[in-house]
């Protein structure tokens, strides 16, 4: 029996222990700090926060109100190029409308232009995987593996470039802008160049390696609904066509609401126009592409300042406005609740 003890306890000194280290940090014996919860330290925590909370929420809005901004509505406007669109054999049929609006007061400052969409549902799941980012980074890809079909390739086995629904069904009304003064007409200067985010155009968008990029794109084709090729998207600017087409860029950036804008051109502030737009009769001029009678949408053209807090979006506003009031109410309650309960407490300690 000793020499069975004597042996358990030899096995036992040999096998490695279990227990953690005897150090400060495994023992649990670092140096700690509790926080002393008073009244005083809760009540000026809530109340400084609710101050700051409204201070930038009353600052958000007031810079939001002071954006000037103007919508157009033309997909009514254009009845005619709407109805003649709806008819697919027309497609290679041009047609143009004119839409004539005034501004009240100028708009200094950088005036940028929106092109917007209602009831145009991109946040679909077979819509949003409907691409190829491999293609879209110039790689040479079998686009008829990825998730592009049924706009990945042409009956007769021709790829298309690019590939995928959202590219296929890119917004390409073109906008021009017209300053009437006086008995003459001037053309507003766009600037297309420039709208896009840097990451994209020169990280997440790469055309193919050529010397040339008609050679880079042969053997593709391009998508169904559109009108020319991807390298032609820009005939004026060899350095904005492709992939890294800025137009392209922006609109393959889908929205996750059915109503949404886009930054379509800026104000090339140069002439008459270095401080703006000035106050007087405009005149849009729409080449009309893009149908949107048969899923009941709407288009719009919105014309913006930009202030430093953004565009005219009030949500960031009326959030800290919210979380401000909240915390303040919240401040006062506690103070309610800590001054019945000390009544209470001096009414019994004097009985």
């Amino acid at each position: 029996m000793k020499n069975k003890k004597s042996s358990a306890s030899q096995e036992a000194e040999t096998r490695p222990s279990r227990c953690p280290d005897n150090s400060a940090f495994k023992q649990q014996k670092l140096p700690a700090w509790k926080p002393q919860l008073t009244i005083a330290s809760v009540l000026s925590t809530f109340f400084l926060t609710g101050a700051f909370c409204l201070s930038v929420g009353v600052s958000l809005i007031v810079a939001a109100n002071s954006v000037r901004e103007i919508q157009v509505d033309y997909s009514d406007k254009c009845s005619n190029c709407s109805k003649l669109r709806e008819n697919s054999s027309n497609w290679n049929s041009e047609c143009l409308c004119s839409i004539n609006f005034t501004l009240a007061e100028d708009m200094l400052g950088d005036v940028f232009m929106y092109y917007g969409l209602q009831n145009f549902y991109q946040n679909h799941r077979r819509y949003v995987l409907s691409r190829s980012d491999e293609q879209l980074l110039g790689r040479n890809v079998d686009v008829q593996n990825s998730y592009c079909a049924p706009f990945a390739a042409y009956k007769n086995g021709t790829p298309m470039a690019p590939c995928g629904a959202i590219a296929n069904s890119m917004f390409n009304d073109t906008i021009d802008l017209f300053y009437n003064f006086n008995s003459s007409v001037i053309q507003v200067p766009l600037l297309k160049t420039g709208n896009s985010w840097w990451t994209d155009k020169n990280v997440k968008f790469r055309n193919p390696d050529s010397h040339n990029l008609s050679a880079a794109f042969a053997g593709t084709a391009r998508p169904p609904y559109w009108h020319k090729p991807v390298y032609l998207l820009d005939e004026e600017d060899e350095k904005n066509n492709g992939y890294i087409n800025d137009d392209f860029i922006i609109w393959m950036r889908v929205s996750a609401f059915a109503t949404f804008k886009n930054l379509y051109r800026r104000i090339s502030r140069k002439g008459q126009f270095t401080d703006g737009l000035p106050a007087g009769n405009y005149t849009f001029h729409i080449s009309y592409n893009f149908p949107v009678t048969k899923f009941k949408g709407k288009k719009y053209v919105i014309l913006s300042t930009m202030v430093w807090s953004g565009g005219s979006n009030p949500f960031l506003g009326i959030a800290y406005l919210v979380c401000g009031a909240a915390a303040t109410l919240t401040g006062f309650i506690i103070t309610a609740i800590h001054l019945k309960l000390r009544k209470k407490k001096t009414y019994f300690q004097r009985r």
